[in-house]
C-alpha cells in the first residue's frame, strides 16, 4: 500500500479544533500557567520537533521572566505509532540543575516520550518539573506522565497541525485536523 500525497492526507482528514479554538486554548493556558508560576523564573524547554508551534505562540503570553531552551526526542520518526525506543537528539544540558522547569510538548499521547524528557530532566537535577501540552489524547488508558496544563483534549485518532505531523508532514497547519478512520 502508498502512502497518500500530503495534500491528499489533508483532503481525506477532518478539522477537529479550527485557528480560532487552537488560539483561544492557548490563550487560556498560558494565563493558567502565568497564576501557577507566578513569582518563579523557569526555565522552559521546548520538545522538538512537534511544540515549536505551540511554544511560539505561548511564550509571548507568558506572564513571568523565564530562559528559553530545547530538547529533541521522539517515537515515531515519520511514522503514525511509537516505536519502542525514545530517541535522543538533545538531552537536558546542565542548565536544568536546581531549576524549576516548564517543559512543553505538542501533545501528550500515550506519555512515553514525556515521561522519558521529565525523568532525564530529574536525573539531570532539575528541582521541579511542570508539564504543559497543547493537546491530551483521550485513551482510555492510563499514562506514566500527567501533564499540569492542558490546552485542548482530543479524542483517540491520529492528529495533526499546530506542531504535529504526519508522516513528517503538515506541522504548519493552524488548526488541528484528524485522520478519518
Amino acid at each position: 500500500m502508498t502512502q497518500a500525497s500530503p495534500r491528499q492526507i489533508l483532503e481525506q482528514s477532518e478539522i477537529l479544533f479550527n485557528e480560532a479554538d487552537v488560539a483561544s486554548a492557548i490563550k487560556k493556558l498560558a494565563a493558567e500557567v502565568s497564576v501557577a508560576m507566578a513569582g518563579s523564573e523557569p526555565l522552559v524547554l521546548c520538545v522538538m520537533s512537534g511544540a515549536t508551534v505551540f511554544a511560539g505562540q505561548l511564550l509571548p503570553l507568558l506572564r513571568f521572566p523565564l530562559e528559553f531552551d530545547y530538547v529533541q526526542a521522539s517515537r515515531y520518526h515519520n511514522r503514525t505509532t511509537g516505536g519502542q525506543d525514545v530517541v535522543w537528539k538533545m538531552s537536558p544540558g546542565e542548565n536544568v540543575r536546581g531549576r524549576t522547569l516548564l517543559l512543553l510538548d505538542d501533545i501528550l499521547d500515550e506519555g512515553h516520550t514525556l515521561a522519558a524528557v521529565r525523568k532525564k530532566c530529574l536525573e539531570a537535577g532539575a528541582a521541579r518539573v511542570m508539564i504543559a501540552v497543547l493537546t491530551e489524547k483521550e485513551t482510555g488508558r492510563e499514562k506514566p506522565v500527567k501533564a499540569d496544563f492542558v490546552g485542548l483534549r482530543v479524542p483517540d485518532r491520529y492528529v495533526f497541525g499546530c506542531g504535529m505531523d504526519v508522516y513528517g508532514w503538515w506541522r504548519n497547519l493552524p488548526a488541528i485536523h484528524a485522520l478519518k478512520k
